[in-house]
């Protein structure tokens, strides 16, 4: 049997997802490959999607048009704004979900998708095709081929296929071949997709044990409720519909550290049975006591996996020690002491390719139309899978020929690519595809040179209007997003031109460790002082209180956009000089100007890694490791700047 369609998407994880309603809301005719049906969009690990950067990236998501935002309000049960404490650029929003309400309000939107359709199969070979265009052969690819004999044939082909691509699971000593526990491993078709010449390579990850809740003494743990304000991750919808339930602190100790080391030597992580790369930011109970030898406990949060189920899942403990060492240290946990498990901590390693082999859109070099998104590239996250099955999504429905287009690459095929100035998606999909990756990726706040300019609170304004344009944001969400655009500026204008006296407010501001006025000022004034903000002015500046209560939707929302952008215009100001300043790099296109081997002007290092990448712009090249700033001048002089 063949079906025919503008794109396939190998993979019903977060990449997936996303990627395959990009493209369907885009219009292209979109088919969604996945192996079940029932664990669309399953969190293997930690049911919980946002944290450090993470949460900026789901917001971006959402102005996109994209899903996981919505999804994840409406299952979500625990919410916390991380960082607070520090300035609004770091902040970033985390929520625990509901295991089984995320899989099955994600199989709703799939289901009420136009243009989509899901097929239950299992990819097991890409269909490549060779065409002569006089000058050199080139690849494209036509679709693949399922383990049951179908045929899906598709101008264009994304593959998210997770740690399915010839997964192994280690317990201890024990190895079993699976994408996740109890799952199969997808063999075959990582050699399907490298005999055309793209790389691949080993990485490994690893999943806490999972708790019955029935068998905690949670009488000896420190309880941690989430927040219940108005943040969210999405720009529309409702937040949190569901029961808030709290989250569970608690340490290890000395004796569990004893227990712990005494398997080490059934541990695949140092017995030599795995021998890929590893996470560095998220690493095993067991790394962490060959890491920190003196340190005497280490954190453990137990988290709930929704509201109807006694499984709960323990942060910081990931695992691939023999399940009766693991066990056996649990107990020797105070509130863990008769703890009853689900299943053991494993570990998985699994095949990706690497992403220096892809262009900005996320397109292959070597064969046309191919996409990859999400681990297959090297990342780690539902939040960096996301992201990318966002951009491959839309990209892909461009390259097929649907409407709507943002940029034009130099051969005249549109496609759409996020700067490192516009969006954290930018900053992720330009690391992997100019640096490449030696560890799975994970996005921090720290990798973006622009953060204040990238912000939780602004991805809309920042993305929406794109994603109008492409036809991915609906109409509603653009309608939305003009509303609050122009509410915003009009508290801005409010504050700029609302005189302040001194007698009226100097009392109060002295009361508030404030310096009082000498002279009168606008409101915007006070606004930008770093003690003050709207809250404690409302009660000083009754007017600005009675303006903001005149607006009809998500007052709070709009009342902190416009006090951020108020109290931070001098460092968004500048920070968009110096990012401006970048852009005239990245409008210095080089791909085919250089031939690098023989390109003595520049290092050995910066020609080897030139080759190998061969970066679009002269912005691309500066990224590069071991690209240094004087190759970057020594190319600048030779192309006569």
């Amino acid at each position: 049997m063949i079906l025919n369609y503008d794109v396939i998407v190998i993979g019903g994880g977060h990449a997936g997802c996303e990627a395959a309603t990009a493209a369907a809301n885009m219009g292209a005719r979109t088919c969604l490959v996945t192996m079940d049906m029932n664990k669309i969009a399953q969190m293997s690990c930690n049911p919980a999607v946002g944290g450090i950067a993470k949460g900026q990236i789901v917001r971006e998501i959402d102005a996109l048009g994209g899903q996981m935002g919505l999804v994840t309000d409406a299952t979500a049960i625990q919410f916390r704004m991380l960082n607070r404490s520090k300035g609004p650029a770091v902040w970033s929003p985390r929520a625990q979900c509901d295991r089984g309400k995320f899989i099955w309000k994600w199989r709703s939107v799939l289901d009420g998708t136009e243009n989509l359709d899901i097929w239950q199969d299992q990819a097991d070979e890409l269909l490549v095709e060779s065409a002569s265009d006089g000058l050199a052969i080139r690849k494209q690819v036509i679709g693949i081929k399922t383990i049951w004999g179908c045929e899906l044939r598709a101008k264009t082909v994304i593959v998210t296929a997770g740690t399915f691509l010839n997964g192994l699971l280690h317990i201890g000593r024990k190895m079993v071949a699976g994408g996740r526990i109890a799952e199969p491993a997808v063999p075959h078709f990582t050699e399907s997709i490298t005999r055309h010449g793209i790389r691949s390579a080993r990485m490994k990850t690893g999943t806490p044990v999972r708790i019955d809740k029935r068998s905690v003494h949670f009488e000896d743990m420190e309880r941690q409720d989430g927040e219940n304000g108005y943040y969210k991750f999405s720009y529309l919808g409702e937040a949190r519909p569901l029961e808030q339930l709290p989250c569970w602190v608690c340490y290890t100790n000395e004796e569990v550290h004893k227990t712990l080391l005494s398997g080490l030597a059934d541990s695949p992580l140092y017995n030599g049975q795995i021998k890929s790369i590893g996470p560095r930011y998220c690493p095993s109970i067991e790394t962490k006591l060959v890491t920190f030898p003196d340190r005497p406990q280490h954190l453990l949060f137990l988290e709930p996996e929704g509201t109807d189920t006694n499984e709960m899942y323990l942060n910081g403990f990931s695992s691939s020690l023999p399940m009766d060492v693991q066990i056996e240290a649990l107990k020797k946990i105070p509130a863990l002491r008769d703890i009853k498990v689900y299943r053991p901590g494993y570990a998985i390693e699994y095949d990706f390719f690497d992403p220096t082999q892809l262009k900005h859109s996320l397109e292959s070099k070597i064969i046309d139309g191919l996409f990859f998104a999400g681990q297959v590239n090297g990342t780690t996250g539902y939040e960096e899978a996301g992201g990318q099955g966002t951009i491959t999504g839309i990209n892909a429905a461009l390259k097929a020929g649907s409407v709507g287009c943002c940029a034009t690459a130099t051969n005249g095929t549109p496609t759409f690519e996020l700067k490192r100035d516009e969006a954290y998606i930018g900053v992720l999909i330009d690391d992997l595809v100019t640096k490449g990756v030696d560890e799975p990726y994970r996005m921090f706040t720290s990798r973006a040179e622009y953060r204040i300019l990238l912000r939780q609170d602004d991805a809309d304004a920042r993305l929406t209007e794109k994603a109008y344009q492409l036809g991915i944001a609906k109409t509603d969400r653009y309608e939305w997003w003009l509303q609050k655009k122009q509410a915003i500026a009009e508290i801005e204008e409010f504050c700029r031109t609302y005189a302040i006296k001194p007698k009226v407010v100097n009392g109060a501001l002295e009361a508030m460790g404030s310096t009082p006025l000498v002279y009168g000022c606008k409101l915007e004034d006070l606004v930008a002082r770093p003690e003050l903000n709207f809250e404690k002015l409302y009660t000083i500046v009754p007017a600005l209180l009675e303006r903001i209560e005149q607006l009809s939707n998500r007052k709070e929302e709009i009342a902190e956009a416009a006090e951020i952008h108020i109290k931070y215009k001098g460092y968004i100001e500048r920070e968009r000089m110096v990012a401006e300043k970048m852009h005239r790099l990245e409008n210095i296109k080089i791909k085919g100007k250089f031939d690098y081997p023989n390109l003595s002007a520049i290092s050995t290092e910066a020609r080897q890694k030139l080759e190998k990448i061969q970066p679009e712009t002269l912005a691309q090249a500066s990224r590069i490791p071991g690209v240094s700033p004087s190759d970057i001048n020594a190319m600048l002089v030779l192309l006569g700047r």
